[in-house]
């Protein structure tokens, strides 16, 4: 019985062999991969006999595993070795498929064993001639890579202000012209004009709102995009924006481009 571990953790990938041994598992055809160069390389070596069972990480030293699965079909039974706890996990039990949430007991190995035997069992032929199914559709390689994807990020979306007295009241989002800092103090700056003190620096800002709706002018100013109501070439390559409420800002003339790019949409 052929056993291949892909698993860039030395510790870990011992532990496979220690808790396979115990097991009862035949581990005299036992072979290791740490990346998906070397995976590629070891499947084409061994393409007449391939594994019947396969212990998978998840992210490898030079990349994502299903990058491996796309380019190798795989027929025999998996069971993969994941830190993730959320999605993918979800994707695993919906598709039958074995894993093993990192850091595992020899409990939780011999478990997803067990879940291998039935595995291997719907994997055999149904007669002598059946050719038996494939182990990772490339449906499957892609629904387990998208369940990897982050999730669509969320926004604020409303800004808290800060009070003399530690109190706080809370500013929609759409309500705000712009960001903008000022003496190591950030103030969002409303529609009509009104100026509120901010805690946390504009960078933190910059990273909880919305890229698709503001947009880093330059050092110190964090534009909304329903506040703009033109913008004009100015000197030194830079943008002067007209804003709706009134006043103008200016990009740095780095920003320019990447600017002119947000505003086009």
């Amino acid at each position: 019985m052929r056993l291949l571990i892909i698993e860039d953790e030395a510790p870990t990938a011992a532990q496979i062999r220690d808790f396979a041994a115990r097991y009862g598992l035949p581990t005299a055809d036992v072979h290791e991969v740490r990346s998906i160069k070397k995976g590629l390389a070891w499947f084409a070596a061994h393409a007449a006999e391939p594994p019947a069972l396969i212990f998978s990480d998840i992210e490898l030293l030079d990349g994502n595993v299903f990058s491996l699965y796309e380019q190798v079909p795989v027929a025999c039974p998996v069971i993969f070795l994941t830190a993730y706890d959320q999605f993918l996990l979800a994707a695993f039990q919906a598709n039958g498929i074995g894993y093993l949430l990192k850091p595992f007991s020899y409990e939780q190995f011999a478990a997803a064993l067990a879940k291998y035997e039935a595995l291997r069992a719907s994997f055999a032929p149904a007669n002598a001639g059946a050719a038996a199914p494939p182990g990772l559709s490339a449906a499957l390689v892609e629904q387990l890579r998208a369940a990897l994807r982050p999730a669509t990020p969320s926004y604020r979306q409303r800004l808290t202000v800060r009070q003399p007295n530690n109190g706080f009241y809370l500013l929609p989002v759409e309500e705000v012209a712009y960001l903008q800092a000022e003496e190591g103090v950030v103030f969002a700056i409303d529609q009509r004009g009104t100026r509120h003190p901010l805690a946390g620096t504009l960078t933190d800002w910059e990273q909880q709102l919305d890229p698709a709706r503001f947009f880093r002018l330059n050092r110190s100013e964090l534009l909304h995009l329903n506040a703009v109501a033109k913008a004009e070439p100015y000197f030194n390559n830079r943008l002067l924006i007209k804003l709706k409420h009134g006043g103008d800002l200016t990009t740095s003339t780095a920003q320019t481009a990447a600017c002119r790019r947000w505003l086009e949409g």
